[in-house]
């Protein structure tokens, strides 16, 4: 007697075909940047036609809306500079293919450009607030501009050793300049 597999709802169906269009997209703005990516090929990324991708998603700048929205990251009160290796630790072991997205198009697109700022203001208001220092603004934004320097250059440029540095190692080795931008002193 085989055990059969339990039929899934039409809602989760619409679900799961919404979530690999999305995932299909985020990897193709990725790639490709917004200006080059097309309605086709993230449908054929997706596996489904170009016409559904456009009943979930209505048009290119909504798709790109969707699959360039970056995650809110919490920065835990305490030891800014740990929280922050831990944060850009996450993006050098897992490639953050929504940063990419953004990152990616944000010279050539300006909707790309807005949701980096509005993004980026959120962020760094959230940096300053942990850092216990005067010039919290200016640190955060220094280690705002490290982060997201090391990011491009791993995934995107791969210009240096950093597309194959060990993240333990490039935490180790910027380690002492978070600690000093956050005003942490040890």
């Amino acid at each position: 007697m085989s055990a059969e597999k339990p039929r899934r709802t039409r809602a989760e169906q619409r679900r799961e075909t919404e979530a690999r269009i999305l995932a299909a997209a985020r990897a193709t703005f990725a790639e490709l940047g917004y200006e080059r990516t097309t309605i086709r090929n993230v449908a054929s990324a997706a596996g489904v036609n170009a016409g559904l991708v456009m009943h979930y998603f209505g048009s290119k700048e909504e798709l790109f809306s969707r699959a360039a929205k970056l995650p809110d990251e919490e920065l835990p009160v305490g030891h800014p500079a740990e929280a922050l290796l831990t944060s850009l630790r996450r993006r050098l072991d897992d490639e953050p293919v929504a940063s990419l997205v953004v990152l990616r198009s944000v010279l050539t697109h300006a909707e790309a450009s807005g949701e980096f700022r509005a993004a980026a203001a959120t962020w760094l208001d959230r940096m300053g607030a942990a850092i216990p220092a005067a010039d919290a603004e200016l640190r955060a934004a220094l280690i705002s501009a490290i982060i997201n320097g090391v990011v491009i250059d791993r995934y995107l440029l791969k210009l240096s050793s950093l597309a194959d540095a060990p993240a333990d190692d490039i935490i180790d080795l910027l380690r002492p300049c978070f600690e000093s931008l956050a005003g942490e002193t040890r």
